[in-house]
């Protein structure tokens, strides 16, 4: 250690009391957290690039302070989604300092785990007054049955109106409109189940069949169309 002189010369005088960092929250009780593994949480957060052509949400699962699991979900860009799938296995195994300091591939994904890096070291984490936090494997039920993520995707002109394409029920096949032309229903198609069927080996056009369903008041409709062509 290099003090200055000034430092040097000065005489020393008795440090006061030191009770340490204030308790957090932590999987059900309060704790000083004074070095990683003092670490644990669950907890989700979102990611933006620098140009917010698209964004990233992440879910991380860690046990003394150590990431056991790791979610990516990534929409708006196609290369977003390469750089999910690396950093899906840079993150799993590192600290979360590692991790808040190892290029994760894409921004969008660094400012996530920038920003549960701020969650987990301040016990603002889901999982801060659950006795003995979330197992491992708690991120894949944020998904749901048949494994994808929460997706909303939708679309409007001024001049035609809007478009629902996607929402949480599925894919939406078609629109229901009523005599005044406003949506009051859709037919979507749920893809997890039907690529489940398929690969237990019921037939593609079956499968379809079963996995399609309708919300609202589409049996009502007065119009029927599609919303990505017509």
């Amino acid at each position: 250690m290099i003090y200055s002189q000034e430092v040097t010369e000065m005489c020393c005088v008795k440090k006061g009391p030191n009770h340490g960092p204030a308790p957090i929250p932590q999987e059900g009780l309060w704790t000083q957290s004074r070095e990683i593994k003092d670490i644990n949480g669950f907890t989700h957060g979102i990611g933006w690039c620098a140009p917010q052509q698209g964004a990233c949400k992440l879910t991380l699962n860690v046990k003394e302070g150590v990431i056991q699991e790791a979610l990516v979900e990534t929409i708006g860009c196609s290369g977003m989604t390469h750089s999910a799938a690396m950093a899906a296995e840079i993150l799993i195994g590192k600290t979360i300092l590692e991790a808040l300091n190892t290029d994760l591939v894409c921004d969008a994904i660094n400012t996530a785990m920038r920003e549960l890096f701020l969650q987990i070291v301040y016990g603002r984490t889901q999982s801060a007054f659950s006795e003995n936090g979330l197992p491992v494997g708690a991120g894949l039920e944020d998904l749901g049955k048949g494994l994808r993520s929460q997706v909303g995707t939708t679309y409007a002109t001024l001049a035609k109106g809007p478009r629902y394409l996607e929402l949480a029920e599925g894919y939406i096949t078609r629109l229901g409109l009523d005599s005044e032309g406003e949506i009051i229903g859709y037919e979507f198609v749920h893809m997890g189940k039907m690529m489940e069927m398929i690969k237990k080996g019921t037939e593609a056009g079956e499968a379809l069949k079963k996995a399609t369903n309708c919300y609202g008041r589409f049996a009502e409709a007065a119009k029927y169309i599609d919303p990505r062509h017509e």
